[in-house]
């Protein structure tokens, strides 16, 4: 038991140990701070020396940065890494149908480094202001034709502040003579928007394409199916995360992020609106029958209602059998006004009305078991039937829910190669965030997925290499966490002596059961140990009972054995009497045989 305390108490000596530890380090910092203040005149070059003598924690290994190079045939590609926006062309478009104050293009774009950046060098597009239009765009270096190549339209996304509500979605612009960047805004044709989008709890990845009714001319936003995969982390990390679309001509697409496909399907298949509409439809000039039943039941026109079925017997009535509690105040009201209340000095009763004291519950009611006119508690009425109805039967006439025939449909199209889009010429950023500083980096539209994959290691790969060498490790992560909550070093404390001190808990200590003579020197209570010596006498007796029991049952089955043996011995005995008391009889009657007299004349 004094063991037990004893790791208690250590265990928490420890963790105030720690916590005191942890202050000393804070106040120490703080006078480290005032120090340097009272003295930087005089002795701020040798605090810097102290500094650079002091020794740290070995640096993390170090990511160095090199611009991306494409290796392949590409149709645009950006990296930003020029510092510059040349080949961009920010837009100076009003939106229509909105207030002059609000209509403009007026969100800034930058060119930066992101904030919290492990790769120095890599820079990129930055939207810098919020609740502002923002659009920019840039020509493809030729354009792309939907033919026989796959389209991959690959850029990476850092919400470096988090995402209330807004996208970061780009759309490629479709081939017009309308086309002017200048005045790109909302309603610009495009092709293809894709990308990430969010407002309140709802994240989205965009992937729409518009696609041309070849009957009408006109065109229709085809939305792809929403993805299974929880998109939140890509929001709220604030990591930088790699988007790629991949559409090949047998009309099938993927959606990734990090390079992990999180949604795919067929451009024929999982649209919403569907690419094609259907073969026939309901005819928009038939009408209902009149006489034409829906209805499956109906009331039984043969039911009568019974004779002694009431309609009118109320559902609730009072209880007969109620007998008012003894006490009951009848005179009491239940509620009185408060006697302490007191007119409000600007009480105006000219204005205000007759001033009346608040109501309180009557302090007499407190002790009886009620106040004002008793009434009966009211019961279910057992006679309540409530209004006769007939019962349901089924109508011999029902035809079924009525549906309009359907028609072939004058609208009907089939187009088996959705793929071949309106050729794409350049792309852009038509965006409105309530968050600022989004990061874009890294463009890069082609055909070959391996083009795709090497760009994307040289960029997004180096800034997830940067990142998980500046992490820190698991023993890191803790010690930092614990810098910012001291508490938790006394969590890491107990977690690591818990299993020791219940190690030897269970390993080290014994019940151990006292003597008397140790009793006896202090004022514990003992136990029986009368008692203890009886059943300690009583288990040693029935273990001689069963031993004796044994030793019987052994002598007996040796007395069996010897009995056997004797009653063999005297049957062989008296067999061997027998055989001697045939053999004289026997010698006997050949010594007769034998003699002159019986033996018969000879024949000459």
């Amino acid at each position: 038991m004094e063991l037990k305390w004893l790791l208690c108490v250590t265990l928490l000596a420890l963790g105030i140990l720690a916590l005191q530890a942890h202050d000393t380090d804070e106040d120490n910092d703080a006078d480290d701070v005032v120090d340097i203040e009272d003295d930087l005149d005089d002795g701020i070059e040798d605090v810097e020396e102290s500094k650079s003598e002091t020794s740290s924690a070995p640096p993390a290994p170090k990511v160095t940065y090199r611009p991306p190079v494409p290796t392949g045939e590409v149709y645009f590609v950006e990296s930003f890494d020029k510092g510059t926006l040349d080949g961009w062309i920010l837009s100076r478009a009003k939106k229509d149908d909105t207030d002059d104050e609000i209509a403009k293009y007026d969100g800034k774009w930058e060119v930066q480094d992101m904030k919290e950046t492990k790769l120095p060098g890599d820079k990129g597009l930055v939207m810098v202001t919020r609740a502002k239009h923002h659009a920019i765009s840039s020509k493809l270096s030729k354009p792309f034709v939907f033919d026989t190549k796959p389209l991959i339209i690959q850029y990476e996304v850092n919400f470096q502040n988090g995402i209330e509500c807004g996208g970061a979605y780009v759309k490629l612009l479709s081939k017009t003579p309308e086309l002017n960047l200048d005045q790109f805004h909302d309603k610009t044709p495009y092709t293809i928007m894709f990308g990430p989008d969010k407002c309140g709890e709802d994240y989205k990845l965009h992937f729409i394409f518009r696609h041309k009714n070849p009957k009408t001319g006109k065109y229709e936003e085809k939305h792809a199916k929403r993805p299974d995969a929880d998109l939140k982390t890509y929001f709220t990390d604030k990591k930088t995360h790699l988007y790629t679309l991949v559409l090949n001509p047998d009309n099938s697409f993927e959606i990734l992020v990090d390079q992990t496909v999180v949604n795919s399907g067929n451009l024929l298949n999982d649209m919403s609106p569907p690419v094609n509409p259907p073969r026939e439809i309901e005819d928009p000039n038939d009408q209902k029958p009149e006489d034409w039943d829906e209805r499956p039941k109906i009331p039984d026109p043969d039911a009568v209602k019974p004779d002694d079925w009431d309609e009118d017997a109320p559902a609730k009535i009072a209880d007969e059998n109620a007998v008012k509690p003894e006490g009951w105040l009848d005179d009491e009201p239940e509620y009185v006004a408060d006697p302490d209340a007191e007119k409000p000095e600007d009480w105006d009763e000219d204005m205000d009305g007759e001033w009346e004291a608040p109501q309180i519950a009557n302090p007499k009611c407190e002790t009886a078991p009620g106040c004002g006119t008793w009434q009966r508690p009211m019961i279910d009425n057992p006679n309540y039937k409530g209004k006769w109805k007939p019962p349901m039967i089924d109508n011999v006439n029902y035809q079924g829910i009525w549906k309009p025939r359907k028609i072939p449909n004058p609208d009907f199209f089939e187009d088996l190669e959705p793929f071949k889009m309106t050729p794409v010429s350049a792309v852009g950023l038509e965006l409105w965030s309530m968050t600022s500083d989004i990061f874009f980096d890294n463009f890069i539209i082609c055909t070959e997925r391996a083009v795709a994959d090497d760009w994307a290691s040289d960029g997004w790969g180096l800034k997830k290499a940067a990142d998980g060498a500046a992490e820190p490790g698991v023993v890191g992560q803790m010690m930092a966490a614990a810098e910012e909550r001291p508490w938790l070093w006394v969590v890491y404390i107990l977690t690591v002596a818990l299993p020791v001190f219940l190690v030897v808990l269970f390993c080290c200590s014994g019940k151990k059961q006292p003597s008397a003579a140790e009793y006896k020197k202090t004022d514990a209570p003992q136990p029986d140990v009368v008692d203890d010596e009886k059943e300690e006498e009583k288990d040693k007796g029935e273990k001689e009972e069963e031993e004796e029991e044994e030793d019987a049952n052994d002598e007996k089955l040796e007395k069996q054995k010897s009995d056997a043996d004797l009653g063999s011995a005297s049957q062989e005995e008296e067999e061997e009497e027998e055989e001697e008391d045939r053999k004289p009889a026997s010698e006997e009657e050949e010594t007769v045989n034998r003699s002159p007299r019986n033996r018969k004349p000879r024949k000459d």
